[in-house]
């Protein structure tokens, strides 16, 4: 006898010792009789029969304890409540005729999302203050939305645990996806936080699991013509009109030149840009002043947020400090420029070019 078959008797043998009688009888009852009419049996999707069973309560635990809320919910039918779709109840009600419904994270998705919007609004705007109101939708998307929370899920481990059930769009209602259910799992886990302990812990929370990304802004930010939105901020903050000033150039008549132009407002210099022509190099210039201002961050030791106003309760499980600094609101910058605009109607006027496509100098004064 050889390896290989050896092999596949000594299985056999320790499987012939295995008893299936803690084994639930496949298919259920109700599935593999028919009704008193008469009726035939239904057919018996043992994927949809798997998915409706119950998870462990040893496995909700452990999950908990993963993410840090051992301490914080009472029972691990809270954590099931939270990875529990309501895509799941039409499922479990197909499965289970004669049980209870579950309970869903329905309302506790709902709350978690508002709160995870708040958080991450408040962190955006007071970390970049000078953040264009558009580009400051897209970072609070990028930092807590539904892609970033399916992701988060993923990472968490909770596609073993999920409860949902996939459905088709109708007229009245979207299809259920596998990553819209699992980004309703961390929203749900937020709102859990802040009703079991506090605001501020459900903010620890999400700083703690959300806002620990890294999310470039820079991809986010872009200006339809730089050079006049660059002389309108500088004009806003009440500097000297911005000038253009060619740096360095190399290789001006041959096939591949470049140019590196600097633009300064007075003696300081705003930005730095190259090209192969003058107007791309400052055109990257202008762009790269814009950048320099809308993306200054504000230091993480001197980040204030509203919410630190509010009291917390005690036996905080993310800060067990006391009482945070009493918060200084701070101004906020503008949340738009209007550049070449008559106002309010946020029409363009024309004309107002660069004096240097008449001159014969290579660069010049906006204006």
């Amino acid at each position: 006898m050889g390896y290989a078959q050896r092999k596949v008797a000594n299985t056999a043998a320790k499987l012939a010792h295995v008893s299936s009688q803690h084994l639930k009888a496949l298919p259920p009852k109700h599935l593999s009789a028919g009704s008193s009419s008469g009726a035939p049996p239904a057919v018996f999707d043992a994927h949809s029969w798997a998915a409706s069973q119950p998870t462990l309560r040893s496995t909700l635990a452990a999950f908990a304890h993963r993410i840090g809320l051992g301490n914080v919910v009472s029972s691990p039918d809270v954590i099931e409540q939270a990875v529990t779709h309501p895509s799941f109840v039409q499922l479990h009600t197909q499965q289970h005729p004669d049980q209870p419904l579950p309970a869903t994270n329905a309302s506790l998705a709902t709350l978690g999302n508002s709160l995870l919007g708040l958080f991450a609004t408040e962190f955006v705007n007071s970390s970049y203050p000078h953040l264009p109101t558009r580009v400051l939708k897209a970072a609070v998307s990028a930092h807590v939305g539904p892609t970033t929370c399916a992701n988060l899920a993923r990472e968490m481990g909770v596609t073993p645990i999920l409860r949902w059930n996939r459905t088709s769009s109708t007229p009245t209602q979207n299809a259920v996806l596998h990553a819209d259910a699992l980004a309703s799992v961390p929203r749900a886990l937020t709102a859990l936080v802040y009703q079991h302990r506090s605001l501020r812990s459900a903010r620890r929370f999400a700083e703690k699991f959300f806002f620990s990304r890294e999310v470039d802004l820079r991809s986010m930010v872009k200006f339809r013509d730089p050079k006049q939105t660059l002389l309108a901020t500088v004009e806003k903050f009440g500097r000297e009109r911005p000038v253009s000033r060619l740096l360095k150039e190399t290789g001006r008549y041959s096939q591949s030149p470049v140019f590196v132009v600097g633009i300064f407002s007075g003696a300081d210099q705003l930005g730095e840009g190259f090209g192969s022509s003058l107007k791309m190099a400052e055109f990257r210039a202008a762009e790269d002043s814009l950048l320099k201002l809308y993306l200054t961050r504000q230091p993480p030791h001197l980040l204030q947020l509203p919410t630190s106003t509010f009291p917390d309760a005690p036996g905080n499980v993310f800060d067990a400090s006391g009482a945070e600094e009493t918060y200084a609101p701070t101004s906020l910058g503008d949340s738009e420029v209007l550049y070449g605009s008559t106002g309010r109607a946020g029409v363009r006027v024309p004309g107002a070019r660069s004096r240097a496509a008449g001159e014969d100098s290579d660069l010049d004064i906006y204006v």
